[in-house]
């Protein structure tokens, strides 16, 4: 059966997956963004519905002091006898934790910490019934290995001395470590070479759980770090699992690459995402992952359900310009609770947004703290999931101060972000294209605008740019200006980051309220395109 990767499109990094039946389970890394660590749901492995979040301020999620792709690292979801365990890393808090539920949809336990450090860590459950966490971390001389002890899942106790399993299989940087037990053996399998282009997935088996451990003679099983004209890159940090009719799959993370007129760049804005593959074992016990280590935007597999992904004409064109439908989100702020696809940034301060049901508007309290600050501004945004898509927003200032800002925003993290916004510039008002690189800040087109006016801002995005239109009471649509996808591309941010492009609506210094906000992935549409958008919602 035929299905698309990426089966989680734009910032999804990290994905791990369990079955309990006939459902799947996959969480994602999520670091500054709030709340923390989603969880989907599928019954084919194609199709996923977000549930929830593991992670929020009801059960202690701290993300005040994390910077720019701090905060919540890798997870493992695994469910043994009819309990869900969830377990990663706050880098930004105290470590690593476990929390736990019978039922994802409704909550999670309170974080129980670990002792054992490192990150990437991982449960498994042996016959026996002793439950054991492996994670990353240092011998006396600094090198690199994957650690193991014995722990009580529902306590976080540590049960046993932490032990050196494993110094990988030869390349850097060995972690996303998951064990697994197949055909009476000890399998452990991660993640080598770094999350960028050399990128790989190697694994080692053992009779016994300490070891030791043989490597796979074709290793890497999952690579794509020789390929540089696929479009698919980075691929790692996996998990397997079995489906219920005997068939194994692993998902793992990968990039797609941006780039214009001038060909693929090895560089991606929209963050690494989840993809899934076929694995089957050769007679020698070791897994053959997708097309001999390679995988595909589109793939044939076993899906142990149907998928509403149908290989027809229309859709292969879908897939060729990076367009579907089905991510289409649209939020007219009637309903009751914002949409689960909304992040926030850092711990947000919810009386600073308000959904007014009858009036359908959503009205933004800016605060001091603005998209410049390692803080929680007063931002709403969510995923940018492919490369052809479109943004646009209604909104109007209630209540500002000089220097007050609020718009529509293309936003990686502090320091990489464009918008076009509303400003209160010396009494006068002006819609303005700001941009944020590295460490320059700069206003790079400007136009004045008559007091009191609604704005309807606009963003169009394709692999090379964005572009910034404003439209003053309906009137005549304004291209205000463009920025490159470039600028908000992985490989370029300083320091180091592992996150991926929002789209989303931001307040600073003032009120402002917000209707019937968009993101649309049929191509670059027409401006009229908006009032349509509206007009369907209503």
């Amino acid at each position: 059966m035929k299905y698309r990767n990426p089966i989680l499109s734009g910032f999804h990094p990290d994905p791990s997956i369990c079955r309990a039946g006939d459902d799947f389970y996959l969480v994602t890394s999520t670091f500054e963004f709030y709340p923390g660590v989603p969880v989907y749901h599928s019954k084919n492995l194609a199709d996923w519905e977000l549930l929830g979040y593991c992670m929020t301020e009801e059960n202690g999620l701290d993300l005040q002091r994390s910077g720019p792709s701090g905060g919540i690292y890798a997870p493992t979801i695994r469910y043994h006898d009819g309990m869900f365990f969830m377990i990663t890393t706050n880098v930004s808090d105290k470590g690593n934790f476990i929390v736990y539920t019978d039922d994802p949809r409704k909550g999670w336990s309170e974080p129980r910490w670990l002792k054992q450090g490192g990150i990437d860590p991982s449960l498994f459950w042996d016959d026996d019934g002793k439950v054991y966490l492996v994670s990353t971390g240092h011998d006396s001389d600094g090198h690199c290995t994957i650690d193991m002890c014995e722990i009580n899942p529902f306590t976080g106790e540590q049960l046993s001395e932490t032990v050196i399993l494993s110094y990988g299989c030869g390349g850097k940087y060995p972690e996303g470590a998951h064990l697994y037990k197949c055909f009476g053996k000890y399998y452990l399998m991660m993640a080598e070479g770094g999350t960028e282009y050399g990128h790989m997935e190697t694994i080692q088996r053992a009779d016994f759980i300490f070891g030791p451990y043989e490597t796979c003679p074709h290793n890497p099983i999952l690579s794509h770090r020789d390929d540089t004209k696929g479009e698919i890159h980075c691929v790692g940090h996996a998990d397997l699992v079995e489906d219920q009719n005997g068939n194994w799959w692993i998902v793992c993370l990968g990039t797609r690459c941006n780039g214009g007129e001038t060909g693929i760049m090895m560089q991606h804005h929209l963050g690494r995402e989840t993809f899934l593959t076929p694995v089957v074992w050769d007679k020698d016990g070791w897994p053959i992952v997708g097309n001999q280590g390679k995988i595909e935007l589109s793939m044939d597999g076993p899906l142990p359900g149907k998928t509403d992904l149908i290989e027809t004409k229309e859709r292969k064109a879908a897939v060729r310009t990076g367009c579907q439908t089905r991510l289409d989100f649209i939020d007219n702020f009637s309903a009751e609770k914002a949409d689960y696809r909304y992040n926030y940034l850092r711990n947000p301060k919810l009386k600073c947004y308000i959904r007014d049901r009858e009036k359908q508007c959503l009205l933004l309290k800016g605060t001091e703290e603005t998209l410049n600050d390692a803080a929680s501004p007063t931002w709403i945004g969510i995923r940018q999931q492919e490369f052809c898509c479109e943004a646009g927003v209604c909104m109007d200032a209630c209540k500002a101060e000089e220097g007050f800002r609020a718009g529509l925003t293309a936003f990686y993290n502090q320091f990489y972000h464009y918008e076009i916004c509303l400003v209160k510039n010396k009494a006068v008002w002006e819609v303005q294209l700001a941009k944020h690189v590295h460490d320059i800040f700069a206003v790079t087109a400007r136009a004045e605008i008559p007091e009191g006016k609604q704005i309807q801002f606009r963003i169009t995005a394709d692999k090379e740019k964005y572009s910034f239109y404003y439209t003053v009471d309906g009137e005549t649509e304004v291209l205000l200006g463009s920025g490159l996808t470039a600028g908000l591309s992985t490989e370029g941010t300083v320091p180091m980051s592992f996150t991926g492009t929002y789209l989303g609506i931001f307040a600073e210094r003032g009120n402002a309220r917000f209707q019937t906000f968009y993101v649309k992935y049929r191509g670059n549409s027409s401006a009229q395109d908006f009032a349509l958008a509206a007009k369907s919602v209503k």
